[in-house]
């Protein structure tokens, strides 16, 4: 579907969550505003905001300030002001149920228990919207959860993270400029 494109990373706000596997969605959006060579975040619709242009085609960056759990707040709000269709909005996510090194784009679906997405879905009242989900498989043992996403990467998760990243900001920037979107996955040329 052709016409403006919505880009929301998910995240939580703040110095101590820089680097956590739960903001691996504030991180792509960092990464695609330095590939697309825009600098400058505003401060709008709750979120740090940025509009660009990607081959003529109208493109809004958006990392949400107001914590995962209430991030289609600022989604909705975004999206309703400018009328972006939910066919035109990519939320980018961690997902504890695939294994780190590893992302896959999917139209449509559940929010498989991860609270920001659940927020989008009600928020916008429907699950139409594109997905960029991010392995971090589940913690080891008897770990916290909570304690496993809000944590810091390890210096091999970190390096398997950003070997995917480089290969879905292609896909990501290809999609923005052709509104051609697949269900599709990636893994890690380490991982192979």
């Amino acid at each position: 579907m052709a016409g403006m494109k919505l880009v929301a990373g998910l995240g939580n706000p703040g110095r101590e969550y820089e680097g956590t596997p739960h903001n691996v969605g504030f991180q792509v959006v960092d990464l695609l505003m330095e590939k697309l060579e825009v600098s400058g975040f505003q401060q709008k619709f709750h979120s740090q905001f940025c509009r660009t242009s990607i081959e003529g085609e109208a493109c809004i960056l958006i990392k949400p300030q107001t914590f995962m759990n209430r991030v289609g707040l600022a989604v909705a709000e975004c999206a309703g002001f400018y009328k972006i269709p939910a066919e035109n909005i990519v939320i980018i996510s961690d997902d504890l149920d695939l294994p780190p090194g590893m992302a896959r784009f999917r139209d449509g679906g559940g929010h498989g228990g991860h609270n920001g997405l659940r927020s989008v879905i009600d928020s916008l009242g429907n699950s139409k919207f594109r997905r960029v989900r991010f392995g971090i498989g589940r913690p080891a043992g008897k770990r916290d959860v909570v304690g496993y996403v809000l944590g810091q990467w390890s210096k091999a998760e970190a390096k398997l993270a950003q070997s995917v990243m480089d290969l879905v900001l292609v896909e990501l920037v290809g999609f923005l400029a052709t509104s051609q979107f697949e269900n599709t996955s990636f893994s890690a040329p380490e991982l192979a």
